[in-house]
């Protein structure tokens, strides 16, 4: 052996019990921030973003009344942003309404960009990383759906 190789039975023997230990709290303290952190996003989505539009709250509809859209594309980016949010909630659904809410907030920012010129422009940019941290991390709940999925049909 040369002096830079290192026996394998020398490093599993330096290994403590208590690494292995610290993993498991800290992927149990990951899921646990990753679970706050969807609770937290999905009432955001549910109640804060959702509603307004649902409720037609004069601002909401001010605002899509200087879109264009009117009442129609308010009620409509209302309830997509309401089934988000609550699947968000759901672990099953979790990653594709992810997935989906980043889409809309693809097309938030873009409007934001192109119509508005608001002071928040950056609001839908800063919404899609959390959401992107929760599609990646929650992605086996994905393949889980699709099997499901396709048991049904």
């Amino acid at each position: 052996m040369s002096e830079t190789t290192v026996p394998v039975t020398t490093l599993t023997s330096t290994s403590s019990p208590t690494s292995a230990s610290s993993l498991k709290t800290r992927g149990r303290g990951a899921r646990i921030s990753l679970g706050a952190l969807q609770i937290v996003l999905g009432l955001f989505y549910a109640l804060a973003s959702a509603l307004p539009k649902l409720i037609a709250h004069p601002s909401a509809a001010e605002a899509f009344d200087k879109l264009g859209w009117g009442s129609t594309g308010m009620y409509l980016i209302g309830t997509l942003e309401l089934a988000g949010g609550l699947a968000l909630l759901v672990p099953l659904l979790s990653s594709v309404a992810a997935v989906a809410l980043s889409a809309l907030m693809v097309g938030a920012f873009v409007v934001n960009v192109t119509v508005i010129h608001g002071p928040y422009v950056a609001t839908p940019l800063i919404l899609i990383l959390p959401l992107a941290l929760i599609a990646w991390a929650r992605r086996n709940h994905t393949t889980e759906l699709v099997r499901w999925v396709r048991r049904r049909a």
